[in-house]
């Protein structure tokens, strides 16, 4: 049996109590696909600047390029707001991403139909979204140079270069093959020189797919069609700060940013996460959702590991879960019972094993 080496990094708030049921959901896919994981945890974030004064010490870092697949949890801490760049939780995951060398970062976001209620956009307008972000991860304003502050005057600069704009737009491409056969490329061309080449690129890219529809979205489009018209969108490649943005913004069609998962792929061990951050004033209270912690195990076997079967096994458990009434805080309605995030992580991890015995009687 071949063993999996995880590198566990639980990061800051919330991110612990998540990945504690990411990791109990794991379990039970272990037990029930006969998989062996070799999970070890590792500081990162404040947590990383607790035990040595570094958001992403030595220990984590020679841990992160030896394994399999990294799940992390979030990071941030609103007392290390004022601290030095080199202190702030937010530079460990620039530094993770960039060690790693992920350059793509998948955002899949679809609407369980028993949620329909949960999103302030009218149900007709929710029906058939699944869309996929592909934001570019390790370039343009997070990265660029020169960067800093001077005073009352500061500088942040964004770059891209071609081979940078080409590999992620092929990742677009591989998976519009894959699904509905289109992708939306999001720029801002008619303002941004950097954004011309990104669309010069991207069209370049397109000419390898012709099975693909390209069209171009300048980014306030496609923010406005996001909540007018999801429905539309199948891929959407988009450089490093719009897909930060617009990903964080179609968390509201599903109903809560605590669902959505994401991968971050490159060219050694994949980086998987769940998209919201550390909420730092729902920590320890048992309230958080893990389902998009969960969901990120299911992006973590499918894509980190190659284990499409166990991937679709915990994609099947979650839909049960919601499907038999079960809702954390952020999804019940007025007056409506929720669970906490232990016992939603629990019922998951129940039903992933309960499905093998299914197809056993």
């Amino acid at each position: 049996m071949k063993t999996y080496r995880i590198a566990v990094l639980p990061g800051d708030g919330i991110g612990p109590e998540v990945i504690a049921q990411a990791v109990r959901v794991l379990e039970a896919v272990g037990e029930r696909f006969e998989l062996h994981f070799a999970l070890e945890t590792f500081p990162i974030g404040a947590a990383g600047v607790a035990v040595a004064k570094n958001p992403l010490p030595p220990e984590t870092r020679a841990a992160v390029v030896k394994s399999d697949a990294v799940l992390l949890g979030a990071v941030g801490d609103p007392s290390l707001d004022a601290a030095p760049r080199e202190l702030r939780p937010e530079t460990g995951l620039l530094a993770l991403r960039k060690l790693l060398n992920v350059f793509a970062n998948l955002r899949p976001v679809s609407v369980h139909p028993a949620l329909l209620g949960r999103s302030p956009l009218k149900p007709e307008r929710l029906r058939g979204v699944d869309l996929l972000v592909v934001r570019e991860l390790t370039g343009g304003l997070y990265y660029g140079e020169p960067r800093g502050r001077n005073g009352s005057t500061a500088v942040n600069t964004l770059a891209y270069s071609a081979s940078e704009i080409d590999r992620v737009a092929q990742v677009a491409f591989e998976a519009a093959r894959g699904r509905r056969r289109l992708v939306t490329s999001v720029d801002k061309a008619n303002v941004l020189e950097v954004s011309q080449l990104w669309r010069e690129t991207v069209t370049r890219v397109a000419r390898d797919y012709p099975e693909v529809r390209l069209e171009h979205c300048y980014v306030d489009t496609a923010a406005m069609r996001l909540v007018s018209e999801p429905a539309t969108f199948d891929v959407v490649l988009t450089e490093n700060m719009f897909g930060d943005i617009l990903s964080d913004e179609a968390a509201v069609l599903a109903g809560s940013l605590g669902l959505l998962p994401s991968a971050s792929l490159g060219s050694g061990p994949g980086l998987f996460e769940p998209v919201h951050g550390s909420a730092p004033p729902l920590a320890g209270r048992d309230v958080a959702n893990p389902l998009g912690a969960i969901a990120t195990v299911a992006l973590l076997l499918r894509h980190g590991l190659k284990q499409p079967d166990a991937a679709a096994a915990v994609d099947e458990a979650i839909a049960a879960a919601l499907d038999s009434g079960a809702r954390t805080q952020d999804l019940a309605q007025r007056g409506e019972a929720w669970i906490g995030t232990a016992e939603m992580g629990a019922r998951v991890a129940e039903l992933v094993v309960a499905e093998a015995l299914e197809g056993l009687s």
